[in-house]
């Protein structure tokens, strides 16, 4: 019986540069913090009214990272 061989894993070729890098996990917490924030903050505003969950957070994500240097 002959013994056979695990070949190693196949590496995939990723360009170089081809992503900005990607925020430091504390950042992105912090960042996903804000806007789970201002969400509240535009429900809370709009009186409470539930079924505008999604809009709020994509409001909020857009004035939030508008206002990013």
């Amino acid at each position: 019986m002959v013994a056979s061989q695990a070949s190693a894993p196949a590496k995939l070729a990723v360009p170089k540069n081809t992503f900005a890098p990607a925020a430091p996990i504390s950042d992105a917490a912090g960042l996903e913090n804000k806007i789970r924030e201002r969400a509240h903050q535009l429900y809370e505003d709009r009186g409470r009214e539930p079924g505008k969950e999604q809009q709020d957070w994509i409001q909020a994500e857009h004035e939030i990272l508008n206002q990013r240097p």
